[in-house]
């Protein structure tokens, strides 16, 4: 990078976590630091949707439409309808009650043992999903730095971990509000950038990815083993949003200490901005997909686990393949010119999709054979797509700025988790059992020193998550396997009077261990994990309601 980039990168980042730490100083209570105090509507839709977007989502995301187009937008489909059910329901009730976490609620209605259980569940899946947040900054530093992935995990642990202990939940969010317009004006100069390279017009390139097999926008089919259709977006969709910023405290915190007003503002705000700025993320990827298809890509865009390969077990097989593309590559080239002559000729564009097949496949080939070659190696490129064109092909200072986007991002997301799971920690674990009648300042140094631990389980976990296939598709599987049965418990807490305790903790535990199976032994998309969680603790519970009423009789 050159010193532009350098001082853009290090410039913007510096001036936004200062800017957080000046709005957030005299964070002196335990209350202000786990909670933030009242804030207004454009700050609180602003926090979510930069709590959501995490640096996997601006190095994923592309990655994501480069190699299966633009179906994954229909993983949104469902939110908006959620933040409007959710503004009539649950968020009255939180305002009301006036609650630390969203847990604290269960306890009202149920006993402690329902709160603790959900909050541990809370704990494991956004303790994992933190560990994950790291690492995706971490692939940043490794690129351009060439420090090993251990290091730079330590390296962006350590960064947020002094960013989040300094202010807590109002640092957070007062910081998040430049973060997100840093992100989207980022985003925005890069699709403008990538469209400007291309050899074709914006409406030519987009028919040239439909050719390629990536504007398949909506899956009308009803196939259960299909990640993204329109009726999981719409129906898991709306679980995942319900379950997320319903009860995910990452998200509930964001609004738990506003009024109802901007509460419902925010949450609305983030319903109606959220599909179309995932929707500007996944076009950039689109467009470098077809940058990509009139330039010669690598055969895989890790650049470390290529050139490992190159020296592996099956070098021999990995030249072969490498030497197979570039012809593949070759072809679609001549493809490409042959429809651009000609763009409404049928044979044109069926030559043109044949050849992009090619390119596809042996792709495909080249990803399983790194995989077989070392086991540690990421099974999928695509979080490294788009890093790899903005370090080779965007200009001086515009690199520095989308790195700067990607940092905010990731600080972001990880000091969100890192203050939801304090929080949840201190109010619904250590002072609810363990110590319950200490001092302001004993809770707000408990806090901190908490959030250090689990600023360090998260960076463990980061070390992990290069098993993983794609970052974000990781986060959401995660979410989905632990958001069902949560759900459940609170739609039976709002919805129900009669259901206890007992057959309500009982039917978390088997919704859980259902989902868990469903995820273990079939091949049902994640997005339905939702929808069965949820169904089978609701279901769970007033049958086993039902029953203890039976055996008790009249």
């Amino acid at each position: 990078m050159s010193r532009l980039d350098w001082l853009v990168l290090l410039g913007t980042v510096a001036a936004i976590v200062g800017y957080g730490a000046w709005r957030s100083r005299g964070t002196q209570t335990a209350e202000t630091f786990l909670r933030g105090g009242d804030l207004p509507w454009w700050t609180i839709g602003l926090s979510i949707m930069a709590t959501q977007a995490s640096a996997i989502t601006f190095l994923s995301m592309p990655g994501q439409a480069y190699d299966d187009g633009m179906g994954f937008i229909q993983f949104y489909f469902g939110q908006p309808i959620a933040m409007v059910l959710l503004c009539i329901t649950i968020v009255p009730l939180y305002t009301r009650l006036k609650v630390y976490t969203a847990y604290q609620y269960l306890e009202t209605r149920f006993d402690r043992s329902v709160r603790q259980t959900t909050a541990f569940l809370f704990l494991i899946a956004r303790g994992l999903a933190a560990g994950i947040s790291i690492y995706a900054p971490s692939i940043i530093v490794s690129t351009v730095m060439g420090w090993p992935l251990a290091l730079t995990n330590l390296f962006v642990g350590v960064i947020v971990i002094a960013y989040t202990v300094s202010g807590g939940t109002r640092a957070v969010s007062k910081t998040q509000t430049w973060q997100m317009a840093v992100m989207l004006g980022g985003m925005v100069l890069a699709l403008i950038f990538v469209v400007r390279s291309l050899p074709v017009s914006f409406t030519r390139a987009v028919d040239v990815a439909g050719i390629l097999g990536r504007m398949h926008i909506v899956d009308f089919s009803a196939r259960p083993g299909a990640r993204y259709t329109l009726w999981s977006g719409l129906f898991g969709g709306l679980f995942v949003g319900l379950a997320y910023f319903g009860t995910d405290q990452s998200q509930v915190q964001r609004y738990l200490s506003s009024s109802l007003k901007e509460s419902r503002l925010g949450l609305l705000f983030n319903g109606l901005v959220k599909v179309p700025m995932q929707f500007l993320i996944l076009m950039v990827g689109l467009m470098v997909f077809v940058y990509f298809a009139f330039h010669a890509p690598p055969i895989h865009f890790a650049a470390a686990e290529l050139e490992r390969g190159r020296h592996g077990a099956h070098a021999a097989e990995l030249a072969t393949l490498e030497g197979r593309f570039a012809l593949a590559t070759e072809a679609e080239h001549r493809a490409l010119e042959a429809y651009i002559a000609a763009p409404t000729s049928p044979l044109a564009r069926a030559a043109l999709a044949a050849a992009g097949h090619d390119v596809d496949e042996l792709r495909h080939d080249a990803k399983v054979l790194l995989q077989s070659d070392h086991k540690g190696a990421a099974a999928s490129d695509g979080d490294y797509i788009f890093l790899r064109f903005v370090l080779a092909h965007f200009p001086a200072g515009l690199i520095g700025l989308l790195l700067a986007v990607i940092f905010c991002a990731a600080m972001s997301a990880t000091a969100s988790a890192l203050n939801a799971l304090t929080s949840t920690t201190i109010i619904d674990f250590y002072r609810a059992s363990l110590r319950p009648s200490e001092s302001d300042a004993h809770y707000l140094f408990a806090a901190k020193l908490i959030t250090v631990g689990w600023g360090l389980v998260a960076m463990a976990f980061s070390a992990f998550a290069s098993l993983v296939d794609n970052l974000i598709e990781a986060v959401n599987i995660l979410g989905s396997i632990f958001y069902g049965p949560t759900l459940g418990v609170f739609l039976i807490a709002f919805f129900t009077k009669k259901v206890g305790a007992r057959a309500v903790l009982l039917a978390l535990v088997l919704g859980q261990a259902a989902v868990i199976a469903v995820f273990a032994t079939t091949k049902i998309g994640y997005l339905w994990f939702n929808v069965i969680g949820c169904a089978v603790t609701v279901a769970l519970a007033l049958l086993i309601s039902a029953f203890r009423a039976i055996r008790r009789g009249p």
